[in-house]
């Protein structure tokens, strides 16, 4: 079955779906398809700025793959007849924003955790083929991983990045520490950052990465002065190793996170450390902000 014939077969309402779900992505610029493969909620990380609730229980423990990609043909249909735009969730989106920019891969812990990952980067990957063609004179979709970057070094992972290359694929992979024991406040970890620093050099020198960096005020403190210059060190460091950064995201909360003591940076601050990175690295660096401390 092609994406057309599934244009008028919307009667299962994406609000019901378990694992694909649209959202305007302020990063993206407009519709973003996610694809949610940790719906049981583990994540080898545990982020102190997550809005993840870890504390109780999914009512999904494990991905149903024929569900998923169920849900994922008929999402795709939704979007290529515009009718997404008609729902009453989407249909007052700014007419800039009427497009459909990406499947992303994240949900609620690390996708490349999921055993069988190389495989489902494969079949979602088909179905992009299909959405693609129903619309020639479109830009191809995006397939993008929104990662923590911890299991790169893993051959399956390996196997599915490479299919994502190979798809008009992009890595957003997060790096938001420039020392261990920052790494460690934010991050909540076994895993070294050694190990996630490793990973994004090596994954860097197959293909570009984009670099996802969330700052924000913890326990009403910013980043310290220090910390920031560790983080434009590191990212240097990716660089003269061989490494391409295509862009460097830098982001502070945007909405109340599990943690009560987290809290969102000013958006002059958003544009100092913005600032700041591109003078000291020399990439592309974009900001996006949050809620204003300022205005509450």
């Amino acid at each position: 079955m092609t994406v057309s014939d599934l244009y008028t077969q919307h009667e299962r309402a994406f609000e019901a779906n378990r694992f694909v779900y649209p959202v305007l992505s302020r990063r993206s610029g407009g519709l973003s398809i996610g694809v949610n493969l940790n719906p049981d909620k583990v994540c080898n990380f545990d982020c102190i700025y997550c809005q993840v609730d870890r504390r109780s229980e999914s009512e999904t423990r494990f991905v149903e793959t024929e569900a998923l990609l169920e849900e994922l043909r008929a999402m795709l249909a939704l979007c290529a007849s515009g009718d997404i735009f008609r729902t009453p969730k989407f249909r007052d989106t700014p007419a800039a924003l009427q497009r459909v920019n990406d499947i992303a891969f994240s949900g609620d812990g690390e996708p490349t955790t999921y055993q069988n990952f190389d495989e489902l980067m494969e079949q979602c990957a088909e179905l992009k083929r299909d959405f693609d063609a129903e619309r020639p004179d479109e830009p191809p979709l995006k397939m993008v991983l929104i990662t923590n970057a911890s299991m790169f070094h893993r051959p399956h992972v390996e196997r599915g990045l490479a299919t994502l290359d190979a798809h008009d694929g992009e890595i957003w992979a997060k790096l938001e520490a420039g020392s261990e024991a920052y790494y460690q406040l934010v991050e909540r970890t076994k895993i070294p950052f050694r190990q996630v620093l490793d990973n994004i050099t090596a994954a860097a020198r197959v293909r570009p990465l984009v670099i996802q960096a969330l700052f924000m005020r913890i326990k009403g403190e910013p980043p310290s002065d220090a910390e920031l210059e560790a983080f434009c060190t590191r990212l240097n460091e990716i660089a003269a190793a061989g490494g391409t950064l295509e862009l460097v995201q830098i982001y502070t909360v945007a909405r109340q996170p599990a943690e009560s003591f987290v809290k969102p940076l000013t958006d002059v601050e958003v544009d100092d450390l913005v600032a700041r990175v591109r003078r000291q690295t020399g990439l592309q660096v974009a900001g996006y902000y949050g809620v204003d401390s300022d205005s509450q």
